[in-house]
């Protein structure tokens, strides 16, 4: 088995740049949306709206120090009927 210096030189940047992408999400935070109806004979059973919040915790906490400097108050949507 011989060893190739250049198949590892050419992982590397792969690798970094994965790295980076997690370390600026959870810098900065990524929120997915998703709309699911469950249905059966086009009747609609269940409806779920999810949400979901990627970030680190240290972040999340910068930005809540942040706002209270700022007497910025949190956005608070009223629940849907």
């Amino acid at each position: 088995m011989t060893h190739d210096p250049d198949a590892l030189e050419e992982d590397e940047p792969a690798q970094l740049i994965l790295s980076d992408l997690v370390n600026r999400v959870l810098d900065k935070g990524v929120v997915i949306g998703s709309n699911i109806t469950i249905s059966i004979a086009d009747v609609d059973l269940i409806q779920l709206d999810l949400r979901l919040l990627i970030s680190s915790v240290a972040a999340l906490t910068r930005r809540a120090e942040e706002q209270k400097a700022r007497g910025d108050l949190p956005v608070r949507t009223r629940p849907r009927p």
